[in-house]
Protein backbone atom coordinates (compact mmCIF):
# COMPACT_ATOMS: atom_id res chain seq x y z
CA UNK A 1 0.00 0.00 0.00
CA UNK A 2 1.36 3.47 -0.68
CA UNK A 3 -0.06 6.32 1.36
CA UNK A 4 0.97 9.64 0.19
CA UNK A 5 0.68 12.79 2.58
CA UNK A 6 0.67 16.83 3.02
CA UNK A 7 3.36 17.25 5.29
CA UNK A 8 3.68 20.99 4.76
CA UNK A 9 3.09 22.16 8.17
CA UNK A 10 6.09 20.01 9.92
CA UNK A 11 8.64 22.47 10.33
CA UNK A 12 11.86 22.16 12.74
CA UNK A 13 10.91 24.25 15.86
CA UNK A 14 7.81 25.98 14.26
CA UNK A 15 5.35 23.07 15.27
CA UNK A 16 1.72 24.82 15.85
CA UNK A 17 -1.51 23.07 16.69
CA UNK A 18 -1.69 21.24 13.33
CA UNK A 19 2.04 20.58 12.86
CA UNK A 20 1.61 18.32 16.36
CA UNK A 21 -1.14 16.59 15.22
CA UNK A 22 0.94 15.51 12.05
CA UNK A 23 3.82 14.91 14.06
CA UNK A 24 2.38 13.03 16.75
CA UNK A 25 0.17 10.57 14.48
CA UNK A 26 2.87 10.07 11.98
CA UNK A 27 5.28 9.26 13.92
CA UNK A 28 3.26 6.61 15.17
CA UNK A 29 1.69 5.11 12.06
CA UNK A 30 4.30 5.03 9.92
CA UNK A 31 5.87 2.66 12.56
CA UNK A 32 3.22 0.92 13.59
CA UNK A 33 2.70 -0.28 9.45
CA UNK A 34 6.19 -1.30 8.21
CA UNK A 35 4.32 -2.76 5.83
CA UNK A 36 2.88 0.46 4.53
CA UNK A 37 5.08 2.78 2.12
CA UNK A 38 4.51 6.86 2.72
CA UNK A 39 5.74 9.43 0.67
CA UNK A 40 6.06 12.64 2.43
CA UNK A 41 5.23 15.64 0.42
CA UNK A 42 6.98 19.08 1.49
CA UNK A 43 6.99 22.63 0.33
CA UNK A 44 10.65 23.06 1.66
CA UNK A 45 14.25 21.79 2.96
CA UNK A 46 13.03 19.13 5.96
CA UNK A 47 14.56 18.28 8.85
CA UNK A 48 15.24 14.37 8.86
CA UNK A 49 13.83 14.22 12.62
CA UNK A 50 10.55 13.89 10.39
CA UNK A 51 11.34 10.83 7.99
CA UNK A 52 10.39 8.50 10.68
CA UNK A 53 11.58 5.16 9.01
CA UNK A 54 12.84 3.29 6.26
CA UNK A 55 9.42 3.40 4.87
CA UNK A 56 8.81 7.10 4.53
CA UNK A 57 10.33 8.64 1.63
CA UNK A 58 10.61 12.67 1.67
CA UNK A 59 9.99 14.82 -1.35
CA UNK A 60 10.08 18.01 -1.79
CA UNK A 61 7.94 20.34 -4.09
CA UNK A 62 7.75 23.92 -5.06
CA UNK A 63 7.29 26.56 -4.62
CA UNK A 64 6.97 27.56 -0.40
CA UNK A 65 3.22 27.43 0.49
CA UNK A 66 2.81 29.99 2.69
CA UNK A 67 -0.01 32.30 0.59
CA UNK A 68 -3.28 31.95 -0.91
CA UNK A 69 -1.90 31.91 -4.46
CA UNK A 70 0.83 29.81 -3.58
CA UNK A 71 -1.52 27.72 -1.89
CA UNK A 72 -3.64 26.93 -5.48
CA UNK A 73 -0.14 26.75 -7.42
CA UNK A 74 0.86 24.11 -5.20
CA UNK A 75 -1.99 21.91 -4.44
CA UNK A 76 -3.04 22.04 -7.65
CA UNK A 77 -0.15 21.64 -9.70
CA UNK A 78 2.75 20.30 -7.76
CA UNK A 79 0.96 17.95 -5.58
CA UNK A 80 -1.12 16.79 -8.57
CA UNK A 81 1.89 16.01 -10.14
CA UNK A 82 3.02 14.26 -7.70
CA UNK A 83 0.39 12.41 -6.79
CA UNK A 84 0.23 10.92 -10.67
CA UNK A 85 3.71 10.01 -10.26
CA UNK A 86 3.51 7.89 -6.54
CA UNK A 87 0.22 6.11 -7.75
CA UNK A 88 -0.99 5.70 -4.27
CA UNK A 89 -3.52 4.30 -2.71
CA UNK A 90 -4.71 7.40 -0.54
CA UNK A 91 -3.37 10.71 -0.01
CA UNK A 92 -4.06 12.19 3.65
CA UNK A 93 -4.06 15.68 4.11
CA UNK A 94 -3.69 16.86 8.00
CA UNK A 95 -4.50 20.11 7.52
CA UNK A 96 -7.59 19.80 5.01
CA UNK A 97 -5.93 21.25 2.29
CA UNK A 98 -6.50 18.46 -1.05
CA UNK A 99 -5.57 19.03 -5.04
CA UNK A 100 -9.05 18.96 -6.51
CA UNK A 101 -7.89 18.28 -9.96
CA UNK A 102 -6.56 14.92 -8.68
CA UNK A 103 -8.46 11.85 -8.70
CA UNK A 104 -6.83 9.94 -5.97
CA UNK A 105 -8.99 8.63 -3.06
CA UNK A 106 -8.41 11.72 -0.13
CA UNK A 107 -8.65 12.02 3.67
CA UNK A 108 -9.25 15.26 4.52
CA UNK A 109 -8.17 16.52 8.78
CA UNK A 110 -10.13 20.10 9.10
CA UNK A 111 -9.65 21.19 12.60
CA UNK A 112 -12.38 23.79 12.57
CA UNK A 113 -14.02 26.11 10.53
CA UNK A 114 -13.49 29.48 11.62
CA UNK A 115 -12.95 31.41 8.91
CA UNK A 116 -16.64 30.81 8.07
CA UNK A 117 -17.80 32.49 11.60
CA UNK A 118 -15.42 35.04 11.44
CA UNK A 119 -14.33 36.19 8.10
CA UNK A 120 -13.31 39.65 8.95
CA UNK A 121 -10.36 38.40 11.60
CA UNK A 122 -8.51 37.21 8.05
CA UNK A 123 -7.05 39.46 5.49
CA UNK A 124 -8.83 39.24 2.54
CA UNK A 125 -7.27 37.16 0.04
CA UNK A 126 -6.89 34.29 2.82
CA UNK A 127 -10.08 34.63 3.73
CA UNK A 128 -11.35 34.36 -0.22
CA UNK A 129 -9.22 31.32 -0.17
CA UNK A 130 -10.30 29.43 2.50
CA UNK A 131 -14.49 30.89 2.09
CA UNK A 132 -14.08 29.39 -1.62
CA UNK A 133 -11.81 26.06 -1.50
CA UNK A 134 -12.64 24.66 1.56
CA UNK A 135 -16.55 23.96 0.74
CA UNK A 136 -14.61 22.46 -2.16
CA UNK A 137 -12.26 20.39 -0.22
CA UNK A 138 -15.42 18.87 2.33
CA UNK A 139 -17.18 17.72 -1.06
CA UNK A 140 -14.01 16.40 -2.96
CA UNK A 141 -12.36 14.74 0.38
CA UNK A 142 -13.26 10.39 -0.27
CA UNK A 143 -13.81 10.92 3.69
CA UNK A 144 -13.41 13.61 6.36
CA UNK A 145 -12.05 13.75 9.98
CA UNK A 146 -11.61 16.71 12.80
CA UNK A 147 -11.06 17.09 16.26
CA UNK A 148 -13.89 17.41 17.93
CA UNK A 149 -18.03 16.51 18.35
CA UNK A 150 -18.21 20.22 17.83
CA UNK A 151 -16.13 20.74 14.75
CA UNK A 152 -18.42 17.91 12.98
CA UNK A 153 -21.61 19.28 13.88
CA UNK A 154 -20.26 22.68 12.43
CA UNK A 155 -18.43 21.39 9.23
CA UNK A 156 -21.86 18.80 8.71
CA UNK A 157 -23.89 22.29 8.86
CA UNK A 158 -21.39 24.93 6.81
CA UNK A 159 -21.07 22.20 3.92
CA UNK A 160 -24.34 19.98 4.34
CA UNK A 161 -22.22 16.73 4.89
CA UNK A 162 -23.66 13.64 6.42
CA UNK A 163 -22.46 12.40 9.50
CA UNK A 164 -21.65 8.98 8.03
CA UNK A 165 -18.61 10.29 6.32
CA UNK A 166 -16.67 12.41 8.95
CA UNK A 167 -15.16 10.80 11.95
CA UNK A 168 -13.97 12.71 15.34
CA UNK A 169 -10.47 11.70 16.13
CA UNK A 170 -9.34 13.95 19.10
CA UNK A 171 -6.37 15.56 19.36
CA UNK A 172 -3.67 14.00 22.06
CA UNK A 173 -1.28 15.21 24.86
CA UNK A 174 2.42 14.97 24.91
CA UNK A 175 3.15 13.08 27.66
CA UNK A 176 6.18 15.29 28.52
CA UNK A 177 3.96 17.83 29.96
CA UNK A 178 3.95 17.28 33.60
CA UNK A 179 3.72 18.98 37.21
CA UNK A 180 6.92 20.05 38.29
CA UNK A 181 8.42 20.91 41.88
CA UNK A 182 8.14 23.95 43.85
CA UNK A 183 11.51 24.46 43.51
CA UNK A 184 11.66 24.68 39.57
CA UNK A 185 8.87 26.40 39.38
CA UNK A 186 10.57 29.61 41.09
CA UNK A 187 13.60 28.98 39.17
CA UNK A 188 11.35 29.41 36.01
CA UNK A 189 8.97 32.31 37.24
CA UNK A 190 12.26 34.33 38.28
CA UNK A 191 13.32 33.70 34.36
CA UNK A 192 9.85 35.31 32.99
CA UNK A 193 8.09 37.01 35.81
CA UNK A 194 10.74 38.35 37.90
CA UNK A 195 9.60 35.56 40.20
CA UNK A 196 6.14 36.57 40.71
CA UNK A 197 3.30 34.27 40.09
CA UNK A 198 1.49 34.69 36.53
CA UNK A 199 -1.72 33.60 34.49
CA UNK A 200 -0.31 32.00 31.02
CA UNK A 201 -1.57 32.22 27.45
CA UNK A 202 -0.68 29.78 25.06
CA UNK A 203 -1.18 29.88 21.46
CA UNK A 204 -0.67 32.30 17.98
CA UNK A 205 -1.47 36.14 18.91
CA UNK A 206 -4.78 35.98 16.46
CA UNK A 207 -8.07 37.74 16.74
CA UNK A 208 -10.13 35.17 17.80
CA UNK A 209 -8.15 34.22 20.68
CA UNK A 210 -9.32 37.29 22.26
CA UNK A 211 -6.76 38.86 23.96
CA UNK A 212 -8.50 42.17 23.19
CA UNK A 213 -10.60 41.09 26.22
CA UNK A 214 -8.19 39.02 27.69
CA UNK A 215 -5.97 42.26 28.34
CA UNK A 216 -9.33 44.14 29.57
CA UNK A 217 -10.09 41.24 32.17
CA UNK A 218 -6.78 41.24 33.04
CA UNK A 219 -6.51 44.92 33.95
CA UNK A 220 -10.06 44.60 35.92
CA UNK A 221 -8.62 41.43 38.12
CA UNK A 222 -5.24 43.99 38.99
CA UNK A 223 -7.64 46.49 40.04
CA UNK A 224 -9.93 44.28 41.74
CA UNK A 225 -7.27 42.46 43.45
CA UNK A 226 -4.15 44.49 43.99
CA UNK A 227 -1.59 41.34 43.73
CA UNK A 228 1.58 40.42 42.36
CA UNK A 229 0.48 38.20 39.85
CA UNK A 230 0.85 38.83 36.05
CA UNK A 231 -0.01 37.48 32.91
CA UNK A 232 2.53 35.52 30.57
CA UNK A 233 1.65 36.07 26.69
CA UNK A 234 3.65 32.77 24.84
CA UNK A 235 3.08 32.58 20.79
CA UNK A 236 4.01 34.65 17.86
CA UNK A 237 2.73 38.18 16.42
CA UNK A 238 1.95 36.94 13.24
CA UNK A 239 -1.92 38.13 12.90
CA UNK A 240 -1.24 40.94 15.89
CA UNK A 241 -4.08 43.95 14.81
CA UNK A 242 -4.06 47.11 15.40
CA UNK A 243 -7.13 46.34 17.95
CA UNK A 244 -5.00 44.08 19.77
CA UNK A 245 -2.54 47.08 19.87
CA UNK A 246 -5.18 49.82 20.46
CA UNK A 247 -6.24 47.71 24.15
CA UNK A 248 -2.78 46.55 25.18
CA UNK A 249 -1.72 49.91 24.68
CA UNK A 250 -4.80 51.25 26.86
CA UNK A 251 -3.88 48.99 29.56
CA UNK A 252 -3.72 50.42 33.06
CA UNK A 253 -1.22 47.14 33.78
CA UNK A 254 0.21 46.23 30.77
CA UNK A 255 4.05 46.49 32.47
CA UNK A 256 2.46 43.42 33.94
CA UNK A 257 2.00 41.83 30.71
CA UNK A 258 5.02 39.90 30.02
CA UNK A 259 5.80 38.59 25.91
CA UNK A 260 8.65 35.75 25.57
CA UNK A 261 7.10 34.83 21.62
CA UNK A 262 7.04 31.38 20.60
CA UNK A 263 9.29 28.45 22.85
CA UNK A 264 10.45 25.25 22.23
CA UNK A 265 8.50 22.34 23.58
CA UNK A 266 10.70 21.47 26.74
CA UNK A 267 10.44 25.62 27.90
CA UNK A 268 6.68 25.46 26.74
CA UNK A 269 6.30 22.72 29.42
CA UNK A 270 8.07 24.50 31.50
CA UNK A 271 6.14 27.64 31.54
CA UNK A 272 3.11 25.93 31.65
CA UNK A 273 3.68 24.12 34.62
CA UNK A 274 4.69 26.77 36.49
CA UNK A 275 1.52 29.23 35.78
CA UNK A 276 -0.93 29.93 38.53
CA UNK A 277 -3.85 29.16 36.07
CA UNK A 278 -4.11 29.16 32.40
CA UNK A 279 -5.96 31.25 30.04
CA UNK A 280 -7.77 30.49 27.33
CA UNK A 281 -10.73 32.30 26.59
CA UNK A 282 -10.89 32.36 22.42
CA UNK A 283 -14.29 33.03 20.89
CA UNK A 284 -13.39 30.30 18.73
CA UNK A 285 -11.52 27.01 18.71
CA UNK A 286 -12.20 23.57 17.25
CA UNK A 287 -10.22 21.74 19.86
CA UNK A 288 -7.90 24.12 22.08
CA UNK A 289 -4.63 21.30 22.92
CA UNK A 290 -3.36 24.04 25.65
CA UNK A 291 -5.72 23.12 27.48
CA UNK A 292 -5.35 19.22 27.87
CA UNK A 293 -1.39 20.68 28.34
CA UNK A 294 -2.39 21.97 31.54
CA UNK A 295 -4.57 19.54 33.22
CA UNK A 296 -1.81 17.21 32.80
CA UNK A 297 0.62 19.62 34.17
CA UNK A 298 -1.42 20.11 37.24
CA UNK A 299 -2.20 23.62 36.30
CA UNK A 300 -6.12 24.74 36.64
CA UNK A 301 -7.57 26.06 33.27
CA UNK A 302 -9.84 29.20 32.61
CA UNK A 303 -11.86 28.61 29.28
CA UNK A 304 -14.58 29.86 26.85
CA UNK A 305 -18.08 28.51 27.76
CA UNK A 306 -18.12 28.17 23.75
CA UNK A 307 -17.77 26.25 20.62
CA UNK A 308 -15.30 22.82 21.35
CA UNK A 309 -13.92 24.09 24.87
CA UNK A 310 -16.54 22.57 27.25
CA UNK A 311 -16.50 19.65 25.40
CA UNK A 312 -12.59 19.42 25.86
CA UNK A 313 -12.50 20.63 29.57
CA UNK A 314 -15.61 18.36 30.54
CA UNK A 315 -16.01 20.00 33.67
CA UNK A 316 -12.58 19.98 34.79
CA UNK A 317 -12.23 23.94 34.38
CA UNK A 318 -13.73 27.23 35.05
CA UNK A 319 -16.16 28.53 32.19
CA UNK A 320 -16.54 31.99 31.37
CA UNK A 321 -18.82 33.99 28.60
CA UNK A 322 -15.13 35.04 25.90
CA UNK A 323 -17.43 37.68 25.56
CA UNK A 324 -17.66 39.12 28.81
CA UNK A 325 -14.53 40.81 30.26
CA UNK A 326 -15.96 40.90 33.90
CA UNK A 327 -16.35 36.78 33.25
CA UNK A 328 -12.85 36.74 32.99
CA UNK A 329 -12.00 38.63 35.31
CA UNK A 330 -14.30 37.11 37.89
CA UNK A 331 -12.95 34.09 37.51
CA UNK A 332 -8.87 35.59 37.25
CA UNK A 333 -9.71 36.25 40.88
CA UNK A 334 -11.92 32.85 42.19
CA UNK A 335 -8.67 31.13 41.26
CA UNK A 336 -6.32 33.52 42.51
CA UNK A 337 -8.14 33.49 45.81
CA UNK A 338 -9.11 30.10 46.47
CA UNK A 339 -6.78 27.54 47.00
CA UNK A 340 -9.66 24.68 47.72
CA UNK A 341 -11.11 25.74 43.88
CA UNK A 342 -7.48 25.29 42.12
CA UNK A 343 -7.04 21.96 43.93
CA UNK A 344 -10.74 21.00 42.82
CA UNK A 345 -9.75 21.72 39.81
CA UNK A 346 -6.08 20.26 39.43
CA UNK A 347 -7.69 16.71 40.38
CA UNK A 348 -10.49 17.06 38.01
CA UNK A 349 -7.78 17.61 35.18
CA UNK A 350 -5.75 14.98 36.38
CA UNK A 351 -8.89 12.68 35.65
CA UNK A 352 -9.98 14.24 32.28
CA UNK A 353 -6.60 14.09 30.72
CA UNK A 354 -6.56 10.52 31.04
CA UNK A 355 -9.03 10.20 28.28
CA UNK A 356 -6.77 11.91 25.78
CA UNK A 357 -3.51 10.62 24.13
CA UNK A 358 -1.61 10.64 20.80
CA UNK A 359 -1.76 6.70 20.58
CA UNK A 360 -5.30 6.78 20.93
CA UNK A 361 -5.47 9.46 18.46
CA UNK A 362 -3.29 7.71 15.79
CA UNK A 363 -5.14 4.58 16.27
CA UNK A 364 -8.01 6.52 15.31
CA UNK A 365 -6.93 8.11 12.50
CA UNK A 366 -5.12 4.76 10.98
CA UNK A 367 -8.72 3.23 11.30
CA UNK A 368 -10.09 6.47 9.62
CA UNK A 369 -7.26 6.01 6.99
CA UNK A 370 -8.84 2.36 6.50
CA UNK A 371 -12.46 3.79 6.46
CA UNK A 372 -11.61 5.95 3.33
CA UNK A 373 -10.00 2.98 1.76
CA UNK A 374 -12.93 0.89 2.06
CA UNK A 375 -15.01 3.34 0.73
Amino acid sequence: MKIAVNTRLLIKNKLDGIGWFTYETLRRITVSHPEVEFYFLFDRTYDQSFVFGSNVTPIILNPQARHPLLFVVWFEWSVKRALKKIKPDLFLSPDGYLSLSSDIPSLAVMHDLNFEHFPNDLPWLVRWYYRYFFPRFAKKATRLATVSEFSKSDIMNQYDMLAGKIDVIYNGVNESFTPIENTEKEIVRNRFTGGCPYFIFVGSLHPRKNLVRLFGAFDQFKKLTQSNIKLLIVGEKKWWTKEIESKFNEMTFKEEVVFCGRLRADDLHLATASALATTYVSYFEGFGIPIIESFLCGVPVITSNITSMPEVAGGAALLVDPFDESSIASAMALIAENQQLRDDLIYKGFERVKLFSWDNTSNQLWNSILRTLEN
